[in-house]
């Protein structure tokens, strides 16, 4: 498993857990909004992995959880492997995913690889490939969250409310979705790194975290467990 970058402390990205989060390079998507931008174009350094393997066998006892995201992890072939090597170590593991890999998503239930995931759902149907871009298709993802509920895993679904996004596309959505464990929406924040042709979409005005509250009240209509994350 090859990683680009890490945070070998949060408290924010697996629901009660102190965490390390690990980053993958390479995406299959190029969102216009993409906060890790620098790990799908232009990696300039790879972690070596003894690295991060030594600071993990350190951390047992200090850390709960590890947290593998991107990029999109699914799209390396060792994911599942390395995620049951962080459980032999005593780790409870969370996979961050854009959804576009549901059989990944199979094999990772059956191997009980994964204890928590989080699923992003970017836009309604006829918008994805607009927003996204690459290789994105809102079906899949569809098909990866219903794998999900299925399968009683635990998870969370999670878009970014992105100003492109209006309260209608938000409902949308939310109708789109069946009904998930969780639905957060996060406020859009502008991104260091883009592309210059996607200037104008960066900087147009995001929403306030008051619209985005009550976006999410009225989106609970639609999912009774939508909450708004800052």
């Amino acid at each position: 498993m090859i990683f680009a970058g890490i945070a070998k402390t949060s408290l924010v990205d697996f629901p009660g857990k102190i965490a390390t989060v690990l980053f993958t390079p390479g995406c299959n998507y190029d969102c216009f909004y993409c906060h890790n931008r620098s790990l799908i174009e232009d990696i300039d350094e790879l972690i070596p992995s003894e690295e991060i393997e030594d600071f993990l066998t350190k951390r047992v006892g200090f850390i709960d959880g590890v947290v593998i995201t991107g990029g999109e992890p699914t799209l390396h072939h060792d994911l599942i492997p390395y995620m049951i090597k962080l459980k032999q170590m005593g780790y409870e593991t969370k996979l961050d995913t854009n959804g576009s890999n549901p059989d990944v998503i199979r094999d990772c239930i059956k191997e009980k690889a994964v204890d928590y995931y989080a699923v992003d759902y970017k836009a309604p149907k006829d918008r994805y490939k607009e927003i996204c871009r690459g290789e994105s298709d809102p079906e899949t993802v569809l098909e990866t969250i219903s794998v999900l509920l299925d399968e009683n895993q635990k998870f969370e679904v999670r878009t970014t409310v992105i100003p492109q996004l209006s309260l209608d596309n938000l409902i949308t959505m939310a109708e789109e979705l069946p009904k998930v464990p969780k639905y957060i929406l996060n406020p859009y924040k502008k991104p260091l790194r883009f592309l210059e042709s996607d200037r104008e979409l960066i900087e147009t005005p995001p929403y306030s975290e008051k619209d985005i509250a009550v976006f999410a009240e009225t989106l609970k209509l639609y999912q009774p467990n939508a909450v708004l994350v800052f």
